[in-house]
C-alpha cells in the first residue's frame, strides 16, 4: 500500500485519522489560508485543502496525501481560530443561544497518479444560551484559542453543545465517513485491506 501523509497540524485530526488504524506519516503543510476569499463557505473550505494537499505533494513521491481545512460558518459570518482570549470570548458570544454550522474540505490526493477527490461536509451544531461568566471561565481554560469557532466539542466545549445534526468527528476537524467513502476510490479500505 502506499504511504499515507496527514497534511495537517491538528492533533485533533491526527486523532482521528488514527482510529482507522491506518499507517500513516504528518506532514505539516505551509500554506496559509485566507478565510476572506471571494468563495462560498463549501468552495472555500476545499479550495484551502488542495491548496494544503498541493503544498506537501511534491515533498512525497508515490503517497497519498491528506489534507483539510475547518471552520465555523454563523449567518455568513465565517468564524476561524481566534488569535487572542478577546476573540475567543466573542467568538462565543455569538455562538451563544444561535445554531451555526461546522464545515469542512477536504483533498485526498494521489502524488503518482496525480488522481485527486475533494468534497466537503457540514454539520449543524446548536449552542445553549452562555452566561457571560462561563464564556469567561472558559476562555481562561485556554482550550479555545486554536479551535474554530473558539470551542472544542471533543472537550469543555461539549457542555455549551444542546445537539448535533451530522458526523460529530467533522466537528473536531474530519469528517470520518465521507473521508473513508473516499479513501476507497483509491484503494485504501478502513478497516482493513481487501
Amino acid at each position: 500500500m502506499k504511504k499515507i501523509i496527514l497534511a495537517s497540524a491538528s492533533p485533533r485530526r491526527k486523532e482521528i485519522l488514527s482510529l482507522t488504524g491506518l499507517n500513516f506519516s504528518v506532514c505539516v503543510s505551509d500554506y496559509i489560508e485566507d478565510l476572506n476569499l471571494p468563495l462560498r463557505p463549501r468552495a472555500l473550505a476545499v479550495h484551502l485543502s488542495r491548496k494544503k494537499a498541493e503544498a506537501v505533494a511534491h515533498r512525497h513521491k508515490d503517497s497519498i496525501i491528506i489534507a483539510a481545512d475547518t471552520f465555523v460558518l454563523l449567518n455568513n459570518t465565517l468564524l476561524g481560530k481566534p488569535r487572542n482570549d478577546k476573540e475567543a470570548e466573542k467568538m462565543l458570544r455569538m455562538l451563544s443561544g444561535k445554531a451555526h454550522s461546522v464545515i469542512t474540505g477536504f483533498t485526498i490526493m494521489d502524488t503518482g497518479s496525480a488522481k485527486k477527490i475533494s468534497r466537503s461536509a457540514e454539520t449543524k451544531v446548536y449552542f445553549r444560551k452562555l452566561g457571560r461568566e462561563e464564556i469567561l471561565a472558559y476562555v481562561g481554560t485556554k482550550e479555545p484559542l486554536d479551535k474554530a469557532g473558539a470551542y472544542a466539542i471533543q472537550g469543555l466545549g461539549a457542555v455549551f453543545i444542546k445537539r448535533i445534526d451530522g458526523d460529530f468527528f467533522n466537528v473536531m476537524g474530519l469528517p470520518l465517513f465521507a473521508l473513508t467513502e473516499s479513501l476507497k476510490k483509491f484503494g485504501v479500505y478502513v478497516p482493513g485491506k481487501r
